[in-house]
């Protein structure tokens, strides 16, 4: 066994290792050039389009609203990367590894915005007549058939990291999370998230996007407001915060307290690193939910799934990184999820650690969902839909062992595949980005003939 963990060890320090990181950058850097800095000049538009499609469109197709899809992104990538993430990026990189965080957001927003475009242009109906689509669906219907083994690459990386990465490690950390705070047994836990798991995901994606819709609003807005109160308590550091987020993006950061140091390359790799392991650009998961939003435009749908990134990295993960460092205790010397707590602590005594914990309970368990969701579809692209059905019954029985169980190898494997998804998603955002330039440009100069014509008419 410990062969085997040395194996997956060299693997993953590969797979996230310098080469991906700079893949990953740098196709999201090529998409955003591509495009003419499209997505981030039209974040606004974006957000109209969102705030408009909280209802079905009776003349589009599809099974969730446009709204509802995102929200079910976002219950997924608004995770526990948000919380104990952003504090190990912190920790092992400094106060720079925020700004490179940043970074990997704005040009992740160009990477998602092509993730959903291509999922819709190319989704396609399966044998219940519902719409799929993502990576594997654009590869197979994009790329054509000599490609197929890369969208089944893709599809069996997903349909396995999410038993680890999107169910087991995330009721593991709500587990610990309950008994630390509260004192709650790990089995409770474990059986009532089992329980109310099984009752959202086996009503199929028209429930996961109802309960998705009504609950991330309410936590995203939730954990903004309990972290204003931290950053309005140490609103007097909050320019020394930003100081040292754009000093030490460029220069080393010396040991100070429990803090023990990092170097520039330390900032980007870990600023980097958790960046992506918070809002997913890059790992294609985004498309395989806006693929059932209705829609009768891939650009649309595009538009309304970028904003996923921006709110989990840009919004939230902000809000995390500057209570930290503002409030101090970043060079405490502790770390991931135990950080964040002492920042919520240092501001609210006897009420923030609590406060967070609950924030971290309700995270994980809505990536629980999304993430069910994501490993379904890529299931069923390999089985067919006769998959769906023991699917959900395994995810739902994979919740109480993640519970109680030592997930330190199950974390290191899933985490090593979830990687790995990003690899055939990057090829074939690069293959197919002269498609995403054509249907955006046909989308917009439509768009400028229906708006002169409207004032002609006027």
């Amino acid at each position: 066994m410990e062969s085997i963990t040395n194996l997956v060890n060299q693997l993953n320090g590969l797979v996230w290792g310098p080469p991906m990181l700079v893949m990953i950058l740098g196709t999201g850097l090529f998409l955003m050039l591509r495009l003419k800095f499209m997505p981030l000049s039209k974040i606004g538009a974006g957000f109209s389009l969102m705030w408009q499609g909280r209802k079905k469109d009776d003349e589009a197709s599809g099974e969730i609203s446009p709204f509802q899809a995102l929200m079910t992104c976002l219950a997924a990538t608004v995770g526990t990367g948000n919380i104990a993430g952003v504090a190990t990026a912190i920790f092992l990189g400094g106060p720079g590894a925020l700004f490179w965080m940043w970074c990997t957001a704005l040009v992740g927003m160009a990477t998602k915005y092509c993730e959903v475009v291509l999922a819709v242009h190319y989704r396609e109906k399966d044998e219940r007549g519902e719409h799929v689509g993502g990576p594997m669906y654009a590869i197979k219907n994009g790329l054509g058939k000599k490609w197929l083994w890369l969208g089944s690459a893709f599809a069996i990386f997903g349909g396995l990291a999410g038993f680890g990465i999107g169910n087991m490690v995330q009721v593991n950390s709500m587990a610990h999370a309950l008994e630390t705070t509260f004192a709650i047994p790990l089995w409770v836990t474990g059986l009532v998230t089992m329980v109310i798991t099984g009752l959202v995901i086996l009503g199929g994606i028209q429930r996961i996007g109802k309960v998705a819709a009504a609950l991330v609003p309410f936590m995203c807005v939730a954990y903004i407001a309990a972290s204003l109160v931290v950053l309005v308590v140490f609103s007097d550091a909050i320019p020394g915060a930003f100081e040292l987020i754009f000093t030490h993006a460029f220069s080393p950061v010396a040991a100070t307290g429990g803090f023990a140091g990092a170097a520039v390359m330390a900032a980007i790799r870990f600023g980097v690193a958790r960046g992506i392991f918070s809002n997913e650009a890059g790992l294609g998961t985004a498309g395989i939910a806006q693929a059932a939003g209705t829609t009768t435009s891939s650009v649309r749908s595009g538009m309304i799934g970028m904003l996923g990134t921006f709110i989990d990295t840009i919004v939230i993960c902000s809000m995390t990184g500057l209570a930290i460092i503002a409030s101090g205790v970043w060079t405490t010397g502790a770390s991931g999820a135990a950080l964040s707590a002492a920042a919520f602590e240092a501001a609210m005594p006897g009420l923030g650690g609590s406060l967070l914990s609950i924030a971290l309970v309700v995270f994980a368990f809505t990536t629980i969902l999304g993430w069910s969701y994501f490993g379904e579809k890529c299931w069923e692209f390999m089985v067919g839909t006769k998959a769906i059905l023991p699917f959900r019954i395994l995810w739902v029985l994979a919740v109480p062992f993640g519970a109680v169980a030592q997930l330190d190898f199950a974390w290191l494997l899933a985490d090593t595949l979830n990687g790995l998804m990003a690899i055939p998603n990057l090829l074939s955002l690069l293959l197919l980005s002269p498609v995403v330039v054509k249907l955006t440009r046909e989308h917009f100069a439509r768009d400028t003939r229906v708006g002169g014509i409207e004032a002609l008419q006027r």
